[in-house]
């Protein structure tokens, strides 16, 4: 079984890869998506969303980084796959999932899932732009507003050449709202030659074994589950049905997530509250200490309270 760190935008990027990388056992994770419009991006874009680029396309615990686009440019896809490719990254992922408004309007993400023609245009570019041993993969929902297209963008991705395909299992207007319908995922794997990965609402090692009996997927990617319990790899592969990690061991990862690089001292301490807070729906203690740092807005104050749960 393969386990994979999802992309999700704001979240996993590269700080979260590499603490969540460091205790899980991914066999790869996904940048978030790259924006392609009309031209090949500076190199520096992409060291940004993947400064493991400069160290074998790996994070510090060796876990591949595949970069991830959207677009609906075809040459401009297929070009900034080919740089980002010389640059160090060891696969290419295509985002026909994002629900995103502001992306829909561009038409880029979800909303392309009403035109599979186009789909199977653009993973085609790609795949014929980088050399064939770089694998090309694609991430989709089972639709934009239903379900009408489900097979036949499946089809259209495979016969374009992605060596593999992930489903996250509800359409753009189910959003993010529960649950995900891991059934609906069964007839793509059963139809497609390829491999299907599994997405959506795995919180837990019940819920993976769920999602791969409803699925008929042996592969799983994580999302926010693996964010809220960062161990949930190892749940999941020890059949372990609560967090492994002590609360204790999570402080130092929060405390090493702290000291990574950010833009601004306050991005940094809106991004640690963001995942405190998610991490509360699986430990009571983060709770209790969202309640004393809540209105915290320096690192090392941050830092200070932290050490103190250490003691």
């Amino acid at each position: 079984m393969k386990l994979i760190l999802a992309p999700m935008e704001g979240l996993t990027d590269p700080i979260m890869r590499d603490v969540l990388t460091q205790v899980g056992s991914f066999d790869w994770c996904v940048t978030e998506f790259i924006r392609v419009t009309n031209s090949v991006l500076p190199d520096h874009v992409y060291y940004n969303y993947c400064p493991e680029l400069k160290t074998d396309g790996k994070t510090a615990s060796g876990t591949p980084v595949h970069v991830q686009f959207l677009g609906n440019d075809a040459n401009m896809l297929a070009a900034n796959a080919e740089r980002a490719v010389s640059l160090g990254a060891p696969a290419i992922d295509l985002n026909f999932g994002c629900p995103a408004k502001t992306v829909n309007k561009h038409k880029g993400g979800a909303v392309l899932l009403d035109e599979p023609e186009v789909i199977h245009t653009l993973v085609k570019a790609v795949r014929d732009a980088v050399s064939a041993h770089i694998p090309v993969s694609a991430k989709m929902r089972l639709g934009y507003l239903d379900e009408n297209h489900t097979l036949e963008n499946a089809h259209a991705i495979e016969d374009a050449g992605a060596n593999w395909l992930t489903v996250h299992a509800r359409t753009k207007a189910d959003g993010y709202t529960p649950p995900a319908y891991w059934e609906k995922i069964h007839p793509i794997q059963d139809a497609l030659k390829i491999n299907v990965i599994a997405n959506g609402e795995i919180w837990n090692y019940q819920h993976a074994i769920d999602c791969r009996k409803q699925s008929g997927c042996h592969d799983l990617m994580l999302g926010r589950g693996a964010v809220t319990t960062p161990d949930l790899t190892q749940c999941i592969l020890q059949q372990s049905h609560k967090a492994l990690l002590t609360w204790s061991e999570l402080i130092t990862l929060q405390i090493q997530f702290l000291t990574g690089p950010s833009k601004t001292e306050l991005a940094m301490v809106g991004r640690y509250k963001q995942w405190l807070g998610m991490m509360s729906k699986a430990y009571p203690e983060a709770q209790d200490l969202w309640q004393v740092v809540k209105r915290i807005k320096s690192v090392d104050e941050m830092i200070i309270h932290l050490k103190q749960h250490l003691q």
